[in-house]
C-alpha cells in the first residue's frame, strides 16, 4: 500500500518550518510548554496523514484557515536506515534531535490544532522488527509520545512488516504498553483493505491484538490500491470488514463499527483507481450513518490539483490527478469531526487542446504495435501488445508513446 511515500518522497522543503519555527524558537526561549489543550477524540480520529519532510510538505496553518481542519496525522516514524531501536523520522532524522517536526506541531497548536504520530507505513525498516520485544518497542514510541506531548497515535501496520509475525507480535504490545501507560491515549490501528474486508495478514494481526487482550480505539483499512472501483467497493469492503470485527473480537455489528475505520486515497491511487469528491461524500455517509470510529485519507501532500488536472494519468506525491481546489478533501475530514467547512468555488477541468479522433483507451481491449488511442486528452500509439495498462503509466517497459495533446 501506498508506495509513493517511498517512491515520490521529495526533498523537505524550507516552507516545513517557516512560520513554524519562530513560534518554536519563542515557546524554547520562554521555557513555554508545546503542549496544547486535547482536542475531542473526534478530531483525532478524522485527521488525515500529512509528511513534513517529504513530498513538497503544504503550510498546516493555511490548510486549517482555509478547510478548518484541525487535527493532522504526521507520518512516518521509523527505525533508523542503518538499524536500531530509537525513533527516527522516515528512517533518517532522529526524534530525540529534532527541531523541525517540533516546529511544525508548535504553530499547528498556536492555531487551536493538534497533531497524532503515524508509525510505520509502507517500506522502511519499522521500529516493531528491530526492537527486541514488546517492552523495548514500546520506549522507542514513549519517546515520541513524551517529546511531542501526543494525545494521539497511530500504528500502520502493513507491508512489509505486517508479514512478520514476531514483529506484529511486538507491535502490538507494545500499543498496548503505551495505551496502559498513557492514559486517555487514543489509539488507532491502520493496515491494508481488499474486498473481503482485509487479507490473511490483517487478520492474523486481529488475532494477536485478540490474543493479547488489546483494543485500539479503532481498528482502520485503507480500501484502495485493490483493484477498487470508487466508493461502492470500499462500502462493501467497510461491511465485510465489519464481519471479520465481528467473528474475531465477538462484537455485535454496532460495537464493531464503533472500532472501525476508514483510510481511503484521495485522487488517483498507486494503482489507477480514482476516488474523487464524490466517492468521498458517500463513505463519508457511510461512515457517519454506522457510527464508524474514524475516517481519514491518504494525503493532505496531495490534496492539490495536479497541472494538468490528470497528470496525465499518471499517481503523484504532491496533487491529486483529479480537479480539485486545494484542500478539497480535508474538507470531508472536517465534515466527520462535525464541523461545517468553509465553501468554495467548484472546481472545473478545463477542455484538451483541440478535438481527440483516436478511440478513447479502453482497459479491457487488446492493443498491438501501432495501435492509437486518446486518453487525458492525448493521444498515444502502443509500441506492442499490451492490455490494462494506462496510457501514461510507465508500468514495467512503457508501452505507451506520448503523441501530444489532441
Amino acid at each position: 500500500m501506498r508506495r509513493l511515500r517511498a517512491l515520490l518522497s521529495g526533498v523537505a522543503t524550507a516552507a516545513l518550518a517557516t512560520a513554524g519555527l519562530a513560534a518554536f524558537a519563542a515557546q524554547q526561549a520562554s521555557g513555554a510548554s508545546a503542549d496544547a489543550t486535547a482536542l475531542s477524540n473526534r478530531w483525532y480520529a478524522a485527521a488525515p496523514y500529512l509528511m513534513p519532510h517529504d513530498n513538497n510538505p503544504p503550510d498546516a496553518g493555511a490548510i486549517m484557515d482555509a478547510s478548518g481542519l484541525k487535527a493532522f496525522q504526521l507520518a512516518f516514524v521509523l527505525a533508523p536506515n542503518g538499524g536500531g531501536c530509537s525513533p527516527t523520522w522516515d528512517g533518517t532524522s532522529p526524534v530525540s534531535s529534532d527541531t523541525a517536526v517540533a516546529s511544525v506541531i508548535s504553530a499547528i497548536r498556536a492555531k487551536g490544532g493538534d497533531v497524532s504520530v503515524s508509525i510505520g507505513g509502507y517500506g522502511g525498516t519499522k521500529l516493531g522488527q528491530t526492537c527486541s520485544d514488546a517492552a523495548a518497542t514500546a520506549a522507542a514510541y514513549q519517546q515520541v509520545i513524551t517529546k511531542y506531548q501526543l494525545k494521539a497515535i497511530d500504528f500502520d501496520l502493513e507491508e512489509p512488516e505486517y508479514e512478520n509475525t514476531a514483529a506484529i507480535a511486538r507491535e502490538i504490545g507494545a500499543a498496548k504498553i503505551l495505551q496502559q501507560n498513557n492514559p486517555g491515549l487514543y489509539v488507532s490501528v491502520t493496515t491494508a483493505g481488499t474486498a473481503d474486508g482485509t487479507g490473511w495478514f490483517g487478520k492474523q494481526m486481529l488475532n494477536e491484538a485478540k490474543a493479547q487482550g488489546f483494543t485500539p480505539n479503532n481498528f482502520s483499512i485503507m480500501p484502495f490500491d485493490g483493484g477498487f472501483n470508487g466508493a461502492a467497493a470500499q462500502t462493501s469492503a467497510l461491511t465485510n470488514f465489519n464481519s471479520i470485527l465481528r467473528s474475531t473480537f465477538g462484537w455485535d455489528e454496532a460495537t464493531a463499527y464503533a472500532h472501525e475505520g476508514f483510510s481511503g486515497m484521495n485522487g488517483r491511487s498507486d494503482t489507477g483507481e480514482y476516488f474523487t469528491q464524490a466517492d468521498f461524500q458517500t463513505v463519508l455517509d457511510f461512515a457517519t450513518s454506522h457510527h464508524m470510529d474514524r475516517f481519514t485519507f491518504w494525503s493532505l501532500n496531495r490534496d492539490r490539483q495536479c497541472t494538468p488536472p490528470d497528470n496525465n494519468g499518471k499517481t503523484s506525491g504532491t496533487c491529486s490527478s483529479v480537479a480539485q481546489s486545494d484542500w478539497d478533501f480535508a474538507k470531508y475530514s472536517v465534515k466527520f469531526a462535525g464541523v461545517t467547512p468553509p465553501t468554495t468555488t467548484p472546481p472545473t477541468t478545463p477542455p484538451p487542446t483541440g478535438s481527440c479522433t483516436a478511440a478513447a483507451w479502453s482497459s479491457s481491449a487488446v492493443y498491438t504495435g501501432g495501435n492509437t488511442v486518446s486518453y487525458g486528452g492525448h493521444t498515444w500509439k502502443a509500441k506492442w501488445w499490451t492490455q490494462n495498462e494506462t496510457p501514461g503509466s510507465t508500468g514495467e517497459w512503457g508501452v505507451w508513446q506520448d503523441l501530444g495533446p489532441c
